[in-house]
């Protein structure tokens, strides 16, 4: 990993998926040197999202690289994610419903843990890659959160501390995302986003098909292999 840079940095939280690595890539456009946080607590994919994580930070030559583990969040459990007895269901894009993945208050565990790190790394901000079509069905990933959850950060850290919190896609859609990605150049090749399989995607669940809808959208073809695949994607 580089450290000689004078650039500022910023912690990325990467899980290895599209959104999170287009926000590592948008923060080094925005001038950042990325420290990558990764976190393995209990997901079905871990092992998978741990792998592409890893690889885009070779890709960037990331700062740093930070994997905790942690499972907590699968003790606690009331996610299918997290949870084997829990089936992950096939895609519903129109529901407005929390969907059975949501893990309760992840978001709120996993910038926690991403300020602690950019506290004593003298980093300047934390991004995170949620999106409007996460804060649908995700109530962590709404802009109001992140504002909150910055207020919690300048009261909860050293007088002289100054982070923010970048939540740059809050209000774009995927397909804005997949539009930005390749713009920069994303390797979407070495991303990861199905919530089922670790090889290959299974097409089918929620993320894939918001995923595979965003790149058709977007006019490119998603990289990686699935197990189905829509015709025109």
């Amino acid at each position: 990993m580089s450290d000689s840079s004078d650039a500022p940095r910023a912690v990325v939280l990467v899980s290895g998926g599209m959104d999170s690595a287009t926000a590592v890539w948008e923060a080094r456009e925005r001038g950042y040197d990325p420290l990558f946080l990764h976190t393995s607590y209990g997901q079905r994919t871990e092992t998978k999202e741990y792998e592409c994580a890893s690889r885009l930070a070779e890709e960037c030559d990331a700062a740093d690289f930070l994997h905790i583990e942690t499972d907590h969040l699968s003790r606690i459990g009331g996610s299918s994610l997290t949870d084997e007895g829990m089936a992950v269901g096939d895609a519903d894009t129109e529901s407005e419903e929390i969907p059975d993945t949501y893990v309760p208050f992840r978001n709120a565990n996993l910038l926690s843990m991403a300020v602690s790190y950019a506290e004593a790394q003298a980093a300047e901000a934390v991004f995170i890659g949620a999106h409007s079509e996460d804060f649908s069905g995700y109530p962590d990933c709404r802009p109001a959160f992140f504002e909150a959850f910055e207020r919690v950060v300048d009261v909860g850290t050293r007088p002289e501390t100054e982070i923010t919190i970048e939540a740059p896609f809050a209000e774009w859609s995927k397909t804005h995302i997949a539009e930005r990605g390749l713009d920069l150049d994303v390797p979407f090749e070495h991303t990861w986003s199905c919530y089922r399989d670790e090889a290959p995607a299974c097409g089918t669940c929620d993320s894939c098909a918001f995923r595979l809808e965003a790149f058709r959208a977007a006019g490119a073809r998603d990289p990686i292999a699935y197990a189905e695949r829509p015709d025109h994607s």
